[in-house]
């Protein structure tokens, strides 16, 4: 929500006011030439006229405030929000203003509209709303209002910003994942609980031997007459079953080859790969998982995200948790310095190690080469599926990357910008061919004529 005080006033002549001082100035140099002084009271009077209309709109300025809210703050990237405008003010105020709400360039021009407005409310405010397009993820920022107010006889204007602006957030769009890629794997079919016991037996991982003081109602009968002794069912402790996202945050990893390109956020590689990250994020947590996001360095992805709600959370869980990470992908954008060139660390291996087998790891990844896939290859072994997409600028870039991941246990597959995100996530249930086998590890999406999207995996 935006609120303005003093606007900050600046005056000037209209074409108008102009025309009026050049017209005393013309009358004044006749009235030299022709040595008239009616001629020089006519100048005196043409010039005054437009200085006085330029200094009483410089000294009439009336304090306006503005009120802005988004509804929703948070909108998904292709969704429209509606903008509630509030702008009253207080002194004088003569005449009526045009006014222009600011917006950024990649959102449209925005709306021009006139003070006081038609509707006005009971404490005097002109009350505007208007709808917003919200094309592409970001945090952007709406406002100030630019008005423009001249004097009754449209000699003099005066130009101010009106208000602060206020933060709109767009979250990228999720695309609906077919379920088949998890299939078998816990919590895939709904929010179940993975189960840890407290103390596990030799003979039985769920029960153990009765000792004095169980309760008779914990005695597992079948167990105690397969043993031949009293047995219990043994303590469990139920953990959520959790997913772990490995972002790529590399900036060398989404540079286009070729151009003069350092890989920024724009880059169409990243771009898909955060469209990919909030789709698999949205398709695990429908299924009941904990998500962890991490980059490549082991911390934590969304702590480098400026739109992050609460960037120091080790995981999100629940509808809640899953709006979070929505928002936090909105302004995530690969690391500048040292902290965005290395490959995949230590310190990600033992993070991942330390949920080992509480659920599936994904990884979306920009170009990587074979030596960073070996490094992240180990990985495969802690979880009871991982996967793996690297987008790349051209097909075929990371394909040895690919192999190795394959060789390792991954199911891996390489995409391009021009890929569906929802084809190339159904690709990887086929994506097991090591190197040898004569079968493409990348999927690039095609559209041929009628518009349907063909591809080769």
């Amino acid at each position: 929500m935006g609120r303005g005080a003093r606007a900050d006033w600046r005056g000037t002549l209209t074409p108008r006011g102009w025309g009026f001082a050049a017209a005393a100035a013309m009358v004044l140099v006749s009235a030299q030439v022709m040595g008239r002084r009616d001629l020089l009271h006519l100048a005196v009077f043409l010039a005054l006229i437009p200085a006085a209309a330029l200094v009483s709109n410089l000294l009439i300025r009336p304090s306006m405030s503005v009120r802005r809210e988004p509804r929703p703050e948070v909108v998904e990237a292709g969704q429209l929000t509606e903008v509630a405008l509030s702008l009253a003010h207080s002194g004088i105020l003569s005449g009526r203003m045009s006014m222009a709400e600011q917006l950024p360039a990649s959102l449209g021009t925005g709306p021009a509209f006139v003070y006081p407005g038609r509707s006005i409310s009971r404490d005097g405010s002109s009350n505007y709303r208007y709808e917003l397009g919200c094309p592409r993820r970001g945090v952007f920022s709406l406002g100030p209002v630019e008005a423009r107010h001249t004097d009754p006889f449209g000699l003099a204007e005066r130009h101010s910003r009106i208000g602060s602006s206020t933060r709109l957030t767009v979250t990228p769009a999720a695309v609906p994942l077919a379920a088949s890629v998890l299939s078998g794997v816990r919590g895939a079919e709904g929010a179940v609980a993975a189960r840890i016991q407290s103390m596990p037996s030799d003979d039985d991982v769920m029960t153990r031997e009765y000792r004095h003081g169980d309760p008779m109602r914990r005695v597992h009968w079948a167990a105690t007459a397969r043993h031949g002794e009293l047995m219990v069912r043994q303590e469990e402790s139920a953990v959520s079953p959790e997913a772990t996202l490995v972002v790529d945050l590399r900036r060398p990893a989404f540079s286009q080859a070729g151009h003069n390109d350092s890989g920024g956020p724009d880059t169409p590689t990243f771009e898909w790969a955060v469209t990919a990250v909030m789709s698999i994020a949205a398709h695990l947590s429908e299924r009941g998982y904990a998500l962890r996001l991490l980059e490549p360095a082991g911390g934590l992805a969304l702590a480098h995200s400026a739109s992050a709600p609460e960037p120091d959370a080790p995981d999100y869980s629940g509808r809640d948790g899953l709006a979070m990470v929505a928002e936090g992908l909105a302004a995530i954008a690969p690391l500048e310095g040292s902290g965005g060139t290395e490959g995949f660390s230590d310190r990600l291996l033992d993070r991942l190690e330390g949920h080992r087998h509480r659920g599936p790891i994904v990884a979306v990844l920009g170009r990587t080469t074979r030596e960073d896939a070996r490094q992240l290859a180990t990985a495969a072994s802690f979880a009871e599926r991982a996967l793996a997409i690297i987008v790349t600028p051209r097909a075929g870039s990371s394909r040895e990357a690919v192999e190795a991941l394959r060789d390792s246990g991954w199911l891996a597959i390489e995409a391009t910008p021009r890929s569906s995100v929802a084809r190339v996530w159904t690709a990887l249930t086929a994506a097991t061919a090591g190197p040898g086998t004569g079968q493409s590890p990348a999927y690039e999406g095609r559209r041929d004529g009628g518009g349907e999207e063909r591809s080769s995996a």
